[in-house]
């Protein structure tokens, strides 16, 4: 059991002030924080990047480097003063009462050491204990973190293990000590949904078992749901509001709350009825906060000569239990009042068959020793038969976990790669086997690409106009400089930039100005599809309302057909017209977006209904977690490739799904199926996803 001496508060932080001093100025990070956790508690904390979640973090680790300081406020652990213990006694507490989990689990791991032999250095060191007792105590958490044949996962390295192995291996590291208190930071960002719910679930269980107190720092509503107690919800430094999930999730009582709420796609989100509402404005650097209110220049409820006079104070919601917000106004504020709703769009229409897709396959080849060249060649399969059609308009949407052959299949439409076999046909002329430096300008023009992360596709030493201008010269548009330069200005009105930003080093913006510079030069010379490869999972949740909204406004001025590939079925639901699953290379269902998320499913599209977070109390989910991890493409299974993880596998008969691969079934209205299930067992299938009044 965690170590019980003690009966307060795990973690008390009271008015805490941290900066970073720079040779020009004092940077303030965190200012007047406070939050407690009670013992056994799983504390939520909530935010944009930026605002400061991570500079609590490695305050209470007291890890904040030489430039950080603590500058107001205290950090109790158990009723005793961080700042106020020696070097020797912090030693001893990190790693020991509190371990700290981080997003990138590589970094937590020696690349060089056995998994064992990490784990076991754990006790040995804080606890003195023996070798064989260490070893039995990391069998015990690895058993307990859900890995298989743990005895094989001691004796292996940390590159032999997958991301979401890695991960649980972190977990088990943190918990081998049993820490009063565990902070996880983003721990699932970089993991796919699937493997992100069995972790999600996995921390749940184990912080019950070991009563363990949690911080959780996450910019997920919905993670924050299915794994707290209680949230506090972070802004430009600031805590702006705290309570209960049931308080802050049902009884908001602060205006940034509710802008975050009405940015994120929720079931019943509509991209045409019922738009998302992105939160106006840009997040203020921390040297150029506003007077008054941090979020009073973004907020719908601001009044000028009260909002911005002066520091705004923490307050207790009357009869809420330890509920309190960041806002002058928020009694006067009536939280019920029907969303002020953002204009409703049009629906394009739907026009003709501009991309098609048959019998599609890519193999690579790969020497079974690649280091020394063996002479034994292994294929991987990374595109199995793939068939469909998009049409003029249309949004479909590429959904699946990693490894299932999402950007493959994009990397062949691109010309970066060949087809092994099948055809591509754009405007029923065949493009398949054409790579990109044998293609014409217009077929290059019309096939675009944006990408997840718009950091790395820009060029750092140009500025942004010129670096569309060089896309527009490329696609031979506009007869001169002067032409190219007005069309420029023209296409960051179109992604709603400032048109000075043209003058402006890609350094000098944010992330989400950064995807929407990408934006505009996939869309340079009038591109017919673009292939969207998930581009708002790097961006924070505000900023990806406005950049979805912002490529569904533009396809339906310029008629463009969207291949989204994303695994946040969230938002493949709020703006695709059609959804495509994909698993180990086959497309497994293919369906109008009703058709996908109402049963019969797919049992693997079941399961991905079932890890997606939703950040809504209302809504009670079947609960399926997937075992196991997804198989090698180079190794895949024989018969369906699903079998190894399918719970519907028993009730098919005579073991036709080790055996032979589904053929695709298509039910009424094309809805498509890749399963050897009857259409009785189809027919018994329940919703995942139901609202509490249905």
């Amino acid at each position: 059991m965690a170590k019980l001496d003690y009966e307060g508060p795990i973690l008390e932080i009271d008015k805490l002030s941290i900066s970073f001093f720079t040779r020009l100025r004092e940077i303030p990070a965190v200012m007047d924080f406070s939050v407690t956790v009670q013992p056994g508690e799983a504390v939520g904390l909530v935010g944009e990047s930026g605002c400061g979640k991570s500079t609590v973090a490695l305050g209470v680790m007291q890890d904040l480097g030489k430039n950080g300081r603590t500058v107001g406020g205290t950090i109790k652990f158990k009723g005793r003063d961080l700042a106020e213990m020696s070097d020797e006694e912090l030693r001893d507490i990190r790693g020991n009462e509190i371990a700290m989990i981080y997003q990138e689990p590589m970094a937590s791991l020696n690349p060089a050491m056995k998994i064992g032999k990490q784990l076991m250095e754990v006790p040995m060191i804080h606890e003195g204990v023996s070798e064989s007792e260490a070893y039995d105590r990391a069998l015990q958490v690895v058993t307990d973190v859900k890995l298989p044949d743990p005895k094989r996962i001691l004796g292996s390295y940390p590159h032999q293990l997958s991301g979401g192995q890695q991960q649980r291996i972190v977990i088990a590291m943190a918990l081998m000590s049993k820490p009063a208190l565990l902070i996880l930071d983003e721990p699932t960002t970089a993991l796919d949904v699937t493997v992100e719910a069995a972790i999600v679930e996995l921390v749940r269980d184990l912080g019950k078992k070991y009563g363990t107190s949690m911080l959780f720092i996450s910019h997920n509503l919905g993670l924050v749901l299915e794994t707290c107690d209680r949230i506090c919800v972070m802004y430009s430094g600031e805590a702006v509001e705290r309570g209960s999930i049931e308080d802050v999730f049902d009884e908001m009582q602060h205006p940034y709350t509710q802008a975050l709420f009405r940015s994120i796609p929720l079931p019943g989100a509509d991209k045409n009825s019922r738009p998302l509402v992105a939160i106006p404005g840009n997040f203020p650097l921390p040297h150029e906060r506003p007077s008054g209110c941090n979020f009073g220049p973004r907020c719908d409820y601001f009044e000028a000569g009260r909002c911005d006079q002066g520091d705004i104070m923490m307050e207790s919601v009357a009869g809420d239990d330890r509920h309190a917000t960041r806002c002058l106004r928020y009694k006067e504020i009536d939280w019920n009042a029907p969303l002020a709703l953002a204009d409703k769009k049009e629906k394009g229409e739907i026009g003709k068959v501009i991309l098609k897709m048959q019998d599609l396959r890519k193999y690579y080849e790969v020497s079974a020793n690649a280091l020394f060249g063996g002479a034994n060649k292994k294929v991987v399969k990374a595109n199995e038969t793939l068939t469909f059609e998009a049409r003029e308009s249309e949004t479909l949407a590429i959904v699946g976990e990693s490894g299932c052959g999402k950007s493959t299949f994009a990397k062949v439409l691109m010309g970066l790669e060949t087809a092994t076999d099948g055809q591509i046909l754009l405007d029923n002329q065949s493009i398949g086997n054409t790579p990109i430096e044998q293609r014409d300008t217009k077929t290059v023009a019309d096939v675009q690409m944006v990408f997840q992360n718009p950091f790395d596709t820009l060029n750092p030493s140009m500025t942004v106009g010129r670096q569309i201008i060089r896309a527009l010269e490329i696609f031979k548009i506009g007869k001169n400089e002067a032409e190219r330069r007005t069309r420029m200005l023209e296409l960051l009105d179109l992604v709603k930039l400032p048109r000075e930003f043209g003058d402006r080093m890609p350094r000098q913006l944010s992330g989400g100005q950064k995807q929407r510079v990408g934006i505009a030069r996939a869309f340079a010379g009038g591109a017919r599809i673009v292939v969207a490869d998930e581009p708002v999972s790097a961006l924070d949740v505000s900023v990806q309302a406005a950049v979805t909204d912002l490529l569904m406004d533009i396809q339906r001025e310029e008629k463009t057909t969207l291949l989204f590939i994303s695994h946040d079925l969230s938002i493949v639901r709020y703006l695709s017209d059609r959804v495509m699953v994909m698993y180990l290379g086959h497309v497994v269902e293919l369906g109008t977006t009703d058709q996908v998320f109402a049963p019969p499913y797919h049992p693997y599209t079941e399961a991905l209904l079932s890890a997606v977070p939703i950040a809504d109390t209302s809504v009670q989910k079947k609960h399926i977690v997937l075992d196991g991890d997804i198989p090698s493409a180079m190794n895949p299974p024989p018969g369906c490739p699903f079998q190894t993880r399918c719970h519907w596998k028993s009730q098919v008969p005579d073991g036709l799904c080790d055996r032979e691969v589904p053929a695709v079934r298509t039910l009424p209205n094309g809805h498509q199926l890749k399963c050897h299930l009857s259409d009785e067992k189809l027919a018994e299938m329940e919703p995942v996803i139901k609202m509490a009044a249905e």
